[in-house]
């Protein structure tokens, strides 16, 4: 089993052999190109150019520069997805995220990792465990995902959490570590923030998009 098929296994593997060194270089590049997109640009190209270097996208996807990764082709990302400025996506294992996520700025996903002790870290070993995102979950600003995480649908994590635990359906989580603080509800349906209500107009067109 070469490197890159102990990388993509979970196993310990060596970075810089096989061919993943000139991955990631490769990737630099397109990421380069994507990040010094001139804003006039951006609305006709930068979809097309993440669409390139993710492995998997759907029809619609909107990432704001600057982004940064390592492999690229082993992110998978849903229909409808947006992440704000300055998200960072480590992906030695396997990120996959469902539809209609959203990610607010300095977001980061971390597969990778290293051995705790000193003697196994100096070794050069390194590992990526992978992490999936669920449908319809919106992460907060400041956050990081730690590797091995499985983050359900319909899930909102607040700012400044560091998830290093599998968050169940429906919950709202918050902290560090990362906690489930309660259930989303169909009352929280009528609310846009905290205790505000959709005004009329606003609530009209929830209520028609959701029929």
């Amino acid at each position: 089993m070469n490197q890159r098929e102990r990388m993509l296994s979970g196993l310990p593997y060596k970075a810089w052999l096989d061919g993943l060194e000139e991955d990631r270089q490769a990737c630099k590049q397109k990421i380069y190109d994507f990040n010094q997109l001139p804003p006039s640009r951006q609305s006709k190209e930068a979809p097309q150019m993440i669409k390139n270097i993710f492995g998997k996208t759907g029809e619609n996807v909107w990432v704001e520069a600057p982004f940064h990764c390592d492999y690229g082709w082993n992110i998978e990302v849903g229909e409808n997805f947006y992440s704000n400025y300055n998200l960072t996506i480590l992906d030695v294992g396997k990120v996959t995220l469902g539809k209609n996520v959203q990610i607010a700025p300095n977001v980061s996903i971390y597969t990778a990792g290293h051995p705790v002790h000193p003697d196994s870290r100096n070794s050069g070993y390194e590992y990526g465990i992978p992490v999936t995102i669920g449908d319809n979950v919106w992460i907060g600003g400041n956050t990081v995902i730690l590797p091995g995480v499985i983050i359900g649908n319909n899930v909102v994590i607040g700012a400044g959490s560091v998830v290093s635990k599998d968050i169940p359906d429906n919950m709202i989580a918050v902290g560090n570590p990362c906690r489930v603080i309660r259930e989303i509800t169909d009352e929280d349906r009528i609310y846009y923030f905290k205790k505000q209500k959709f005004d009329e107009e606003a609530w009209e067109e929830v209520k028609n998009k959701n029929k």
